[in-house]
């Protein structure tokens, strides 16, 4: 079936196979538990997380059990998923991947869901971190030890990040580590092909991980300026004319984000590029820092 084929990326067989492993079904918690486990042990791990309200949780499975849902391979229950395609998902896997599986289904099939939230907590306590069911399963030794993984710098700082080249998880964790309060996008239209980045959704996780999310369209490039950027020198011609022609006439935004420091603390700016050289946020940027009640720092993450 071409469609089946087209749309098994390997990381979705992944999946698949982790059900399988499990009797074809589990829960919508052990599941992410359990696939963070499998994560853990591969070379190039198949998915990322962040730290979430019952632990690890991984935004891509998520997107991609909706696909599989959508393609009839798996079904969703209020608690579950379940595969409803009857394939040999471990026979797609390397021989690396497939032990990895297996080895995680021998220590952990008979795990109920809390010990299998204790045991991820106490392996990796850094996705604890917002835990809701932490104060609940661990002891207070055990609470202290994953408070250490949570950042609590209140210092006012402006950062910067892009989002090329790396998923969401890993997006979102270095704005966790920095305990960044507010992002602020400054895309001009703030759509993305890139999965997750688009205005919506990039405003739904950003409110599920208790970060507010701020579109500042005015102080984006538009489109249209930025084709055929092949070259540093392309670029720095197209900063040079957004500085002094555009960004001059954005102070009242410019101080708008100056006051989100003030009562924030931890600001972020974002857009595509990940080099900040290549990206006008870092223009932007620049400019805050040259306002005269500028005392903070400014870090490109």
């Amino acid at each position: 079936m071409a469609i089946f084929a087209i749309m098994l990326y390997y990381r979705r067989k992944i999946l698949l196979a982790l059900l399988q492993a499990f009797d074809g079904q589990l829960g919508k918690t052990d599941l992410q538990k359990l696939l963070l486990l499998v994560s853990k042990l591969q070379s190039k791990p198949s998915f990322d997380f962040v730290p979430h309200r019952f632990g690890c949780y991984s935004y891509q499975s998520s997107w991609d059990l909706r696909a599989l849902k959508a393609y009839g391979i798996v079904s969703e229950s209020d608690t579950g998923w379940h595969i409803t395609k009857v394939e040999n998902y471990q026979g797609m896997l390397t021989h690396d991947d497939k032990s990895h599986i297996n080895h995680i289904a021998r220590v952990y099939k008979n795990h109920s869901t809390d010990q299998l939230i204790k045991a991820t907590y106490l392996k990796y306590p850094y996705y604890a971190i917002r835990s809701e069911k932490a104060p609940q399963i661990l002891n207070v030794e055990e609470l202290k030890r994953v408070e250490q993984y949570a950042s609590t710098n209140q210092d006012k700082a402006l950062f910067t990040i892009g989002y090329e080249g790396i998923t969401i998880e890993a997006y979102f964790n270095k704005l966790i580590r920095n305990n960044v309060k507010v992002l602020c996008d400054v895309r001009r239209n703030a759509l993305s092909q890139k999965m997750g980045f688009s205005k919506t959704t990039l405003n739904s996780v950003c409110t599920s991980l208790g970060i507010k999310y701020i579109h500042i369209p005015n102080l984006g490039i538009p489109s249209e300026k930025r084709q055929n950027l092949k070259t540093q020198k392309d670029y720095d011609v197209l900063f040079a004319e957004f500085e002094n022609i555009y960004l001059v006439n954005q102070t009242d935004n410019l101080y708008g984000i100056l006051s989100l420091l003030d009562k924030y603390s931890r600001v972020a700016l974002t857009c595509f590029e990940a080099a900040p050289c290549q990206c006008h946020r870092s223009k932007v940027a620049k400019a805050i820092t040259e306002l005269p009640e500028w005392s903070y720092e400014l870090k490109h993450l």
